[in-house]
């Protein structure tokens, strides 16, 4: 039995995720991600406005006026979620975790999936898979895809990419859409990202908070790492910490682009706090021009 108050949270963020995949990004989400092919549909009479050279030759000769050939294009896509919920992902220092804000993105990219006839699967990992939910179509399963995002209690506290990434690739047999969601505060994942790549068409989104690279000057704070517990004293008010700490989240930021980059993946950046669903109109216009 589901309680009440976390029945009443599905709802509100049902409803403003919905809105959003239909008020601003169905349409966009449509043009960027294709379907399997083109197939024929049938021959009808040519209208002023039809493109000339889907005119069919054959068919034209034999009824003595010009016909054109339609075509549909073969959408069913499958969409997976592959979601970090490591202990890294209840931080946040404006107004909602990375956790919270990663639910809504992937409640908004589940429902622009539905609504266009697509299926949605959910793959929740930390250092070892937590949930797997198998792609199916429909609200009711989007409903379901919410509940274990908000839900789900994870049993580890680290974050392993790669054996999320292998359970995909062992799992998921045909060709899907994956969208990685993690703070990627992990290494040694490149070779089962590439992997991914070859198989899927991947898309890594980077959920991150602002004190995780620019810490405010308030004296000394003791930071805490959240998956492994480790404890450091850092004095804010040193210009010279507070540099040192910026440019090792800059060097962690740099690193992890260019192994994006390298594997020619187009990634996602949001923060807590922070409107996602510009930085999804921009990847979602990338995808569009490209194709």
């Amino acid at each position: 039995m589901i309680p009440r108050e976390l029945m009443a949270r599905i709802r509100r963020i049902q409803i403003r995720t919905s809105h959003l995949a239909d008020d601003m990004l169905i349409g966009q989400y449509h043009s960027a991600f294709k379907g399997r092919g083109i197939e024929f549909e049938e021959v009808r009479p040519y209208q002023i406005g039809d493109d000339v050279r889907s005119i069919d030759w054959n068919v034209t000769a034999r009824m003595g006026e010009p016909y054109v050939k339609l075509f549909r294009e073969e959408r069913e896509l499958t969409v997976m979620l592959l979601v970090d919920l490591s202990a890294s992902q209840s931080f946040g220092t404006h107004y909602q975790t990375k956790r919270e804000a990663v639910t809504e993105l992937a409640a908004t990219l589940a429902f622009s999936a539905i609504k266009n006839n697509d299926k949605i699967g959910l793959l929740l990992f930390t250092d070892e898979i937590e949930k797997a939910v198998p792609a199916r179509k429909g609200s009711r399963h989007v409903l379901r895809v919410i509940r274990e995002l908000l839900y789900c209690e994870p049993i580890g506290r680290g974050t392993n990419i790669g054996a999320a990434l292998q359970y995909l690739n062992s799992t998921v047999k045909r060709r899907a859409i994956v969208f990685l969601i993690s703070d990627f505060l992990d290494s040694r994942f490149e070779q089962p990202l590439r992997v991914a790549k070859r198989r899927h068409d991947l898309v890594p989104i980077v959920v991150s908070d602002r004190r995780e690279h620019d810490l405010p000057n308030v004296g000394f704070l003791n930071l805490r790492d959240a998956e492994t517990g480790h404890t450091v004293l850092l004095d804010t008010s040193s210009a010279r910490q507070r540099t040192a700490f910026a440019d090792r989240a800059a060097a962690l930021c740099d690193r992890r682009q260019r192994l994006f980059r390298t594997l020619q993946l187009d990634s996602i950046s949001i923060e807590t706090g922070e409107d996602f669903v510009e930085p999804l109109r921009k990847f979602f216009h990338r995808r569009e021009e490209r194709q």
